[in-house]
């Protein structure tokens, strides 16, 4: 890992240290949603984006954290089971990425090509911004993510974040050298400052907690009822991986989904995710949040991810400085979320243009409609105990269409319409021609 080159670059470092404050909102509050321990979900976000490197010779630049699809499941399970058996469903959950990768390895990619082309990919790839929308602005203007709760005054709120999306814009579109590198972590720290000067930081938890503190590791129990009722869901952050997969080839210009491979890299979530759930973990899904701080920033090096991982890890240890991470305001978050979010719905539309997907072709609008408004929307199918919703059911619904709507007929080359108008033209003349000519000769 040290002979890797660049790896001790300081610049590298730093804009490591930047995506893990990208990252840090999410991926502590969803444990927090669940009851889980925010220090095992740092730690097993850090594990998990270095066994995920291992598996795909790290050339992925992305970063494993807390999947929120299992939010609900996993709170039902928490209620019902405890967490030991949580963990051992999540364990089980985590095999059929497994099952997944041996299908993708023995198919091949072109078989995920068949089944996503662009005109699925692309709105989907865009509700994975769009649908999180909601919740930078809530953040925003001082609500929680759901936007039930009010977390911070809205002017003190709208001004903090405002603030920070502008640092965000004016370093990212004008700062030269390093800084051009550093928008986000700009962005927090003027943020931050701004935050503190309204009163709006709260270092209670902070001046409580110890320097080093272990994480609360906890081993997983198997029990068949919570198994049973945990491995359909395995079907969501599976679909929402591929979109982040395609999302971050988008970026970087590279096609993950051929090398180092589609079934590499639903091996590495699968692997990542037995991981977290063997010590009391969240599984773990490539993070959006961080393919748009990718593109933001420019910077591919896979390096980058293995120093938001090791910093990661170490923050799980450090009590206090985890603390600290955690006081940052939400409306600092909501304000660089709403860029964040809005670059990875832009790369969806960009693959939308870049494959020439006709949208004057009922079916293609038909697809893309439908798999937008239900992403956005926030449709949900099932039960209280299974249901599918989001990412996960536009994804669905997006390939089934693909398959059971009849092909669209091929595009016409460029320039036929133009063509068969003047041919058209043509036409009508020789037949004004001709009506001429009958009339001089009677």
């Amino acid at each position: 890992m040290a002979d890797t080159p660049g790896f001790w670059n300081w610049k590298i470092i730093l804009i490591g240290a930047q995506m893990l404050f990208v990252a840090f909102g999410a991926m502590v509050l969803m444990p927090l949603l669940t009851g889980l321990d925010p220090s095992v979900a740092l730690f097993t976000a850090g594990l998990g984006t270095l066994l995920f490197q291992w598996i795909t010779g790290r050339s992925v630049p992305v970063f494993l954290a807390s999947s929120f699809v299992f939010v609900a499941p996993i709170s039902h399970g928490i209620e019902q089971w405890g967490i030991p058996a949580t963990m051992g469903a999540l364990f089980c959950t985590a095999i059929v990425y497994l099952v997944l990768a041996a299908l993708v390895k023995w198919r091949g990619p072109g078989l995920l090509h068949r089944l996503m082309p662009p005109v699925v990919t692309g709105p989907i790839i865009m509700v994975i911004g769009l649908s999180l929308a909601p919740t930078a602005v809530n953040f925003a203007m001082g609500l929680s993510g759901d936007g039930g709760d009010r977390l911070f005054p809205y002017s003190d709120a709208l001004l903090v974040s405002m603030i920070a999306l502008l640092t965000t814009l004016l370093v990212a579109t004008l700062a030269r050298g390093l800084f051009r590198l550093l928008p986000i972590l700009c962005g927090v720290l003027i943020g931050y400052l701004a935050a503190l000067a309204l009163g709006m930081v709260d270092f209670a938890l902070v001046h409580q907690a110890g320097w080093l503190e272990m994480p609360a590791f906890v081993a997983p129990t198997f029990h068949w009822p919570a198994i049973l009722f945990m491995i359909p869901v395995a079907l969501a952050p599976a679909i929402e991986h591929v979109g982040d997969v395609l999302a971050i080839s988008n970026v970087t210009g590279k096609d993950f989904i051929k090398k180092p491979g589609l079934h590499r890299t639903l091996a590495g979530d699968g692997i990542a995710s037995m991981a977290a759930a063997l010590v009391g973990g969240p599984p773990n899904t490539t993070y959006s949040e961080v393919t748009g701080a990718v593109m933001l920033t420019r910077v591919f090096n896979p390096v980058v991810m293995t120093w938001t991982a090791l910093f990661a890890i170490a923050l799980a240890f450090i009590g206090k400085f985890g603390l600290l991470l955690q006081s940052v305001p939400t409306p600092v978050m909501g304000g660089i979320l709403i860029l964040m979010f809005g670059s990875i719905a832009s790369v969806g539309m960009n693959t939308l243009i870049k494959a020439r997907v006709d949208l004057h072709a009922q079916r293609n609008l038909v697809i893309v409609s439908v798999t937008l408004i239900f992403g956005i929307g926030g449709m949900v199918v099932g039960n209280g105990e299974f249901t599918l919703q989001g990412i996960s059911l536009c994804g669905l619904v997006a390939v089934i269409l693909n398959q059971i709507l009849p092909a669209a007929p091929p595009a016409a080359p460029p320039g036929a319409d133009d063509l068969h108008e003047e041919q058209e033209y043509v036409e009508d003349l020789l037949g004004h021609a001709q009506e001429r000519n009958k009339k001089v000769k009677s």
